[in-house]
């Protein structure tokens, strides 16, 4: 138990030490959910702000905020093909741990990583003059820590099955961006034709941004404007994806290794 615990925690301080030796990266990942925030959100506000009853630019905030944690841990996943091309996963195969080990190591890294945003994005909400208590942000911190994971478990679903880093940069913003709108990360999700209500429900990234809103807006009055689902309703859903993307994603992965 604790050389798989050891084992797991090795390859998660890989991932954050990448992570802040790749200065170019660490600017990228606090630039673009800045600008998502401040000038998305506000001018939503601006525009549309009075009619809509309620804050946009704070429902902007927690829609960013939870897209973004997810987004960034399933995409820190593409670094599993990085590693196969230099043969760093071959090296990872012969110690002595097990393959779902390694493969929740990354996951775990990932994680960590991501909520390095997270922590950012909570720092530019108090800049933004977003108001946000100590048990707001206490929720912040506990569904930024679920989405991360949720979003590792889908990235490790996905990755092990693309051949190269071309065609995970090509195929993988593919995936992504269309969530952006399913999941109602800018706009609210209201009165959607039947098939575009049925896309929304199976996109992975819905759960974790409507979560953020359930317990951001818990006990406020636009509560019921803001929010899809019950939280119940979006651990149970998150759950059971995050069992399947675990399966399979790990079984894909340990596949493709032994074939190599």
């Amino acid at each position: 138990m604790i050389r798989e615990l050891n084992g797991i925690l090795a390859l998660a301080y890989r991932d954050v030490t990448k992570l802040l030796r790749d200065r170019p990266r660490m600017v990228s990942t606090l630039v673009f959910p800045f600008v998502f925030i401040a000038i998305l959100g506000g001018s939503f506000q601006a525009s549309f702000g009075s009619e809509m009853g309620f804050n946009l630019l704070t429902f902007t905030f927690t829609g960013v905020y939870a897209q973004t944690l997810f987004s960034s841990a399933a995409q820190g996943i593409v670094s599993l093909i990085e590693d196969r091309e230099n043969d760093f996963s071959q090296e990872i195969f012969i110690s002595p741990i097990s393959r779902y080990s390694i493969v929740f190591g990354k996951i775990f890294g990932e994680a960590m990583v991501a909520l390095f945003q997270g922590v950012a994005m909570i720092l530019f909400a108090f800049i933004l003059r977003i108001p946000v208590t100590p048990l707001q942000l206490g929720g912040l911190l506990f569904v930024g820590t679920i989405a991360s994971l949720f979003g590792a478990a889908f990235g490790m679903l996905i990755m092990p099955n693309l051949p190269n880093q071309r065609a995970a940069t090509q195929i993988f913003p593919f995936l992504i961006f269309p969530q952006f709108f399913l999941a109602g990360v800018f706009n609210p999700l209201r009165n959607l034709p039947w098939y575009l209500d049925v896309l929304s429900r199976i996109s992975p990234m819905r759960y974790p941004v409507d979560l953020t809103r359930n317990i951001f807006y818990a006990n406020s009055e636009e509560y019921a404007q803001v929010v899809l689902d019950t939280p119940l309703m979006n651990i149970t859903v998150m759950a059971a994806m995050f069992a399947v993307f675990m399966v399979v994603g790990t079984w894909s992965f340990v596949r493709n290794e032994r074939n190599r």
